[in-house]
């Protein structure tokens, strides 16, 4: 998947993630899409949870080897 913009959270555990996640789609415009590069499996609830409560729209999530890729595209300009 094509993202505009990366957050590594290699090595983090929750809630890092979200908390990098959550500073930098403010940094996005309404459509731009995040790719979140995660080792902790917590991921997998916790961004789609995050996506829900925040307006932001989860893409999906890729596993491999132990790393996540989450995606999710900023929906609008209110504060992520």
């Amino acid at each position: 998947m094509e993202a505009d913009a990366t957050v590594d959270a290699l090595g983090m555990y929750c809630p890092m993630p979200i908390i990098l996640t959550s500073k930098k789609i403010k940094e996005l415009q309404a459509g731009q899409v995040l790719e979140v590069n995660a080792d902790d499996e917590g991921i997998k609830e916790d961004m789609p949870a995050w996506c829900r409560s925040t307006g932001n729209e989860f893409l999906g999530i890729e596993e491999h080897e132990g790393e996540y890729r989450a995606y999710v595209r900023k929906v609008s300009q209110s504060p992520g």
